[in-house]
C-alpha cells in the first residue's frame, strides 16, 4: 500500500501562496514582467526540445491543407511535433487536430499491422500487407464483375457499378486523385467516388 503524502496546513498553504503566486510578488512591487512571472518550479524546466538528437520534416495527416511540421526525436523516437516556420502553407502553425500529430504517432492504440476477420468470427487474426492487398483486389474485382451494368434494357450503354464506392483522404494530393478517379471511374466503372476533403 502506498503512502499518500501528509496533507498540508492552512499555514503552510497561504506561505506557499505569497512566496509562489505572481499576484502576492506583484502587490510586493516585483515587475509582473520579470521576477513576479517566475516561479520556483519554472527555473528547473527546460525546453523539451533540447533533448531531441534529430529533426525531421513531414507534412500533417489531417487534411488537404498539407501543413509542414518539424518531428523531433531522441533515439530514434518522436518526442515532439510542431510547425514548420519556414513553410509558405502554414508558417509554423498548426489547427488543433495538426497540433495533435504527436498523439496519433505515439498511442498505443494506433494500429501497426494488418488484421482481418473472417465473416462469422468474433477475434480478429493478423495478416501480411501482400495478403491484406490481394483479398482487397479479389473482392473488388469479384463485386464488380458481379454487380457491373453494360447496357440499359433499350441498348443505351451503361459500363457501371453500384456494387462499390470510394471515400478518399483528405491528404491525397490533386495527382493522386485524378488518378484514382481515372482507375475507378474509368476502369472500375464506379459511380459513387468521394473526397473527406469535401464532406
Amino acid at each position: 500500500m502506498s503512502r499518500q503524502p501528509p496533507r498540508r496546513g492552512l499555514a503552510e498553504r497561504a506561505a506557499e501562496f505569497a512566496r509562489e503566486w505572481s499576484v502576492p510578488r506583484q502587490l510586493r512591487g516585483a515587475d509582473h514582467r520579470r521576477e513576479a512571472a517566475e516561479a520556483a518550479i519554472s527555473r528547473t524546466l527546460r525546453p523539451r526540445l533540447e533533448e531531441a538528437d534529430r529533426v525531421g520534416t513531414s507534412i500533417c495527416p489531417y487534411c488537404a491543407v498539407g501543413c509542414a511540421q518539424l518531428i523531433y526525436a531522441r533515439d530514434g523516437r518522436p518526442i515532439h511535433v510542431e510547425g514548420d516556420p519556414r513553410s509558405p502553407v502554414n508558417q509554423g502553425t498548426l489547427c488543433p487536430k495538426g497540433a495533435a500529430t504527436f498523439g496519433l504517432m505515439t498511442s498505443p492504440m494506433r494500429l501497426d499491422r494488418c488484421l482481418h476477420r473472417v465473416p462469422g468470427a468474433t477475434a480478429w487474426r493478423e495478416v501480411t500487407l501482400d495478403w491484406a492487398m490481394d483479398r482487397i483486389a479479389h473482392l473488388v474485382r469479384r463485386t464488380r464483375d458481379e454487380t457491373f451494368v453494360k447496357d440499359l434494357p433499350d441498348g443505351t450503354p451503361l459500363n457501371h457499378t453500384l456494387g462499390i464506392a470510394s471515400m478518399g483522404g483528405a491528404t491525397l494530393d490533386n495527382e493522386e486523385n485524378y488518378l484514382i478517379k481515372k482507375l475507378f471511374s474509368g476502369g472500375l466503372g464506379m459511380v459513387f467516388v468521394e473526397n473527406q476533403a469535401r464532406v
